[in-house]
């Protein structure tokens, strides 16, 4: 039988095309029409900490880029594993995280029975900054070099010691890593957070930290903290009057932290796209740029390829120093 009506080719594709979309689940379309309602930005961290203050400058212009409100919530524990394991097991579609290193690389290593697998169950978005640390110590620490610190400090054996701000930390195994390489054998005091740490340095009662550029140079301008060396392969943008520690003599050392965004596992792709997009437009504009880089972050804006490569790097990376040293949350 012959059909009285046979759609042309174009036309055949064009009622074929919306049907094909709904089974396959084609990325423009559910691009389209998300977000459907608040995005919500978990922050591991409390209101004031970097990771907040990152947070809080993103959300304003991603909401504007996304066309629905972003709201910044404050889930606080575990060294921001706790807001990690809530964007991991969040299933409203409308959850994203404001993540540091740590909770994205090697987090289910230092605890294996973490609630969370963050090689599994985080979608990498944006890489948005990283700065190296910077070996700080007390104004009145021998030596005016970090070649001359670190060999009275080799000298001084167990009769030191250096803080962190928790088991784990980069600034904890950036330490253990720089024991290691220059043959050093302090007592690691861990404390809640960066704050206490410097009291500790002040009062006394630790000779030495891996503190963020920004930190540190605020401490440093003060007379109250003297700046050594970077973890950076090269002079820092962030401190580039410290020399590194590689010109101190300290060979192949290198350690940074950083802050991405993320997403649970179970986000589809062309929202990833999406707000992967909107991220690195945002922190590349220069006000931003600025801003961030006053907070002590130089701007990357990578993509998820880009996040997913340095996840791997740091995962390798860092898990060979809690293996090493046999280190446990």
């Amino acid at each position: 039988m012959r059909l009285l009506f046979q759609p042309s080719r174009t036309r055949r594709a064009l009622i074929a095309l919306p049907l094909l979309a709904c089974c396959l689940g084609t990325p423009w379309v559910q691009a389209a029409d998300w977000p459907s309602k608040t995005v919500k930005l978990v922050v591991g961290f409390p209101p004031g900490s970097s990771p907040d203050l990152t947070a809080r400058l993103l959300a304003e212009p991603l909401g504007r880029a996304l066309g629905q409100t972003v709201i910044v919530e404050n889930k606080v524990g575990a060294g921001g594993n706790v807001a990690a394991d809530q964007v991991a097991k969040a299933s409203d579609g409308h959850t994203l995280g404001l993540m540091i290193n740590g909770n994205m690389t090697i987090a289910r290593i230092l605890n294996p029975q973490l609630n969370y697998d963050p090689l599994k169950d985080l979608a990498a978005i944006s890489l948005i900054g990283s700065a190296p640390l910077v070996l700080t110590v007390p104004a009145d620490a021998p030596g005016q070099t970090a070649a001359q610190w670190l060999d009275q400090a080799k000298q001084a054996g167990e009769r030191w010691s250096y803080g962190s701000p928790g088991v784990g930390t980069v600034a904890h195994l950036g330490m253990e890593l720089l024991k290691s390489r220059a043959g050093l054998s302090p007592v690691h005091v861990p404390y809640p957070g960066n704050p206490q740490v410097i009291t500790a340095m002040l009062g006394g009662q630790i000779q030495a930290a891996l503190l963020p550029p920004a930190l540190a140079s605020a401490q440093a301008r003060s007379g109250k903290l003297k700046l050594l060396a970077t973890t950076a392969t090269g002079r820092s943008i962030l401190a580039p009057e410290v020399p590194s520690l590689a010109e101190a003599g300290v060979k192949n050392y290198q350690l940074e932290i950083w802050n991405a965004v993320a997403a649970p596992a179970s986000m589809p792709e062309a929202h990833i796209r999406k707000v992967a997009a909107a991220v690195t437009e945002i922190v590349r504009a220069p006000e931003m740029r600025a801003r961030l880089f006053q907070q002590g972050w130089q701007v990357i804006g990578a993509a998820p390829e880009g996040l997913r490569h340095r996840i791997q790097m740091d995962t390798q990376a860092l898990g060979d120093i809690i293996r090493r040293q046999n280190i446990q949350q």
